[in-house]
């Protein structure tokens, strides 16, 4: 018997706290540039409320119980809200607003004692700008709203970096990183590329590979334009057990926020070069169709290597790239158009390049990536 009373007593107690409970209402919030509409954003911060089981809360269809529900569609002030609540009979209001400003979603709630027609707290949160989560972030600042702490993992997920210019300041990207990618080859460099090792060529594929790293300074920057001095190193055709060397220095621009960019500056190595000719119609050398002779070697052949002798049958020496020649100093002309994607922290940059030298050049791909590490503090 005295167990039945207990029971009894609890169920009295716990419907008197049911009964207790005070009575909210949501008022209209309003809404600016984020995909959820006034009414649906009053939806989820009603639903944020049930959750709390803290308030006997008024749903949709009880808002629709005053004389005209039309005339509070656009009720965002305290007084407007306090009549709102009076004619609901409600203890409490609710309303605020949600905002999308730049890169990060405000969101700002205010809670009405309708009795004492005052503001008892108002909480403001910033968080970043992911509309897919509108509900989690209404959720977090609801509970701050109330005193509650969310959950932390969640919060930080959420909540507005205010930390990087570089989050949103193309001009302060540094792409500073490594470099891959390939490129084919054309006129004179395909032709010392593919000759065979016997005449002084490379004995490569045209299509090769190109490694290296590109380091980069910006002596301009703005939120949209920056100007750069770009050096980059690069090993080539390593992937053909070839070593062949060289350094870009180039002047680069990066324009807007989807970061297009184009360089372009000479390109400095070392190439080996000698003095001779082709034998397209096979004179000295019949066997050898469009062999390419030094002098040196025509001399060594018991040929006259004199020029007046070789203009007889229609050549002329020149230099040419040869594997077999003296090391000298070479330069190309580069130039680059691409684009840099981002993910977050990631920048993978994307550049289509053409590199000349005289009757010949290479067009090629280069991709990178770089992690964004340096911070600026924007105050």
């Amino acid at each position: 018997m005295k167990t039945l009373k207990t029971i009894f007593a609890f169920v009295l107690i716990m419907f008197a706290g049911n009964s207790m409970a005070q009575s909210i209402a949501v008022g209209p919030i309003n809404t600016y540039k984020v995909y959820a509409h006034s009414s649906t954003a009053s939806k989820l911060v009603r639903m944020e409320l049930v959750k709390l089981d803290k308030y006997n809360v008024l749903d949709q269809f009880d808002m629709y119980e005053v004389e005209d529900p039309a005339a509070f569609d656009s009720c965002y002030a305290k007084n407007c809200l306090i009549a709102y609540g009076e004619q609901l009979n409600v203890d409490l209001v609710a309303s605020g607003s949600i905002d999308k400003i730049g890169s990060k979603i405000i969101i700002t709630l205010k809670l009405i004692d309708v009795k004492s027609k005052q503001v008892t707290k108002t909480v403001s949160e910033q968080f970043d700008d992911q509309e897919s989560e509108l509900q989690r972030m209404i959720g977090i600042t609801v509970q701050r709203l109330h005193g509650l702490e969310p959950d932390p993992e969640l919060y930080k997920s959420l909540s507005y970096k205010n930390e990087m210019i570089t989050s949103t300041n193309v001009g302060q990207v540094n792409n500073s990183g490594p470099r891959m990618g390939f490129a084919m080859a054309h006129g004179s460099l395909n032709e010392f590329l593919t000759r065979s090792e016997d005449q002084g060529g490379m004995n490569m594929q045209p299509m090769f590979s190109n490694i290296g790293y590109q380091f980069e300074v910006q002596y301009v920057g703005t939120e949209n334009f920056s100007a750069l001095f770009e050096f980059i190193p690069t090993l080539t055709g390593l992937e053909q057990g070839k070593f062949i060397p060289s350094v870009a220095v180039m002047n680069g621009f990066r324009f807007g926020k989807a970061g297009w960019e184009f360089a372009f500056g000479p390109s400095f190595g070392l190439a080996r070069t000698s003095t001779g000719f082709f034998d397209h119609d096979g004179i000295y050398d019949p066997t050898r169709y469009g062999k390419y002779w030094t002098r040196d070697e025509l001399g060594n052949a018991g040929f006259d290597n004199s020029a007046s002798a070789l203009e007889e049958n229609g050549y002329f020496y020149k230099k040419t790239l040869d594997k077999r020649g003296d090391y000298k100093f070479s330069t190309k002309w580069i130039m680059a158009v691409g684009r840099t994607f981002k993910s977050g922290a990631l920048n993978v940059p994307v550049n289509v390049f053409y590199s000349s030298i005289k009757k010949g050049g290479m067009v090629g791909l280069s991709v990178g990536f770089n992690i964004t590490r340096k911070k600026k503090n924007i105050n």
